[in-house]
């Protein structure tokens, strides 16, 4: 793989504040967004939570990743998110910080080299590691007795 990479989209306004995303040179199916209501009808995800969306899924793919190389096969994992919203020194609303936790299948014992795995993945999250130059990103790691593996750092 080259060490850069292009990914190609197109918006179409569809109406109002609704688009249909077109994921460019790929088979993949077309995406509605529109904003919440107003202005828009909340007929589909918006930006914000497309955004966080996007690194709540590839904090859980690159754990799955990093679980995987060291021969566990986690099967289940849950992730949840939560953005907080609020408005910046000009009064402009901004995504203000994420949270984001990770509950796995099964109990820590079940998996090899948990300490060392939890330690890297966070490192090889693409958009997580892209955001956090302008969004603060908290990620913690629960096993299935809700045993906290990784805490959240302070926000």
């Amino acid at each position: 793989m080259s060490d850069t990479e292009e990914i190609r989209l197109t918006l179409t306004q569809e109406s109002d504040y609704a688009f249909r995303i077109a994921f460019d040179e790929t088979s993949l199916d077309d995406l509605h967004t529109d904003e919440p209501a107003p202005p828009g009808a909340d007929s589909g995800p918006n930006p914000s939570r497309l955004l966080v969306a996007a690194v709540a899924n590839c904090l859980s793919a690159s754990l799955l990743f990093a679980m995987r190389k060291y021969k566990n096969s986690p099967a289940g994992i849950v992730t949840h998110a939560t953005a907080k919203i609020g408005r910046n020194e000009e009064n402009r609303l901004r995504i203000m910080h994420i949270d984001v936790t990770i509950k796995l299948p099964d109990s820590a014992t079940d998996y090899a080299q948990i300490d060392r795995l939890l330690e890297q993945f966070e490192n090889f999250c693409v958009v997580t590691e892209s955001v956090r130059a302008g969004v603060p990103v908290s990620v913690s790691v629960t096993d299935s007795a809700g045993q906290t593996l990784k805490a959240a750092e302070p926000a």
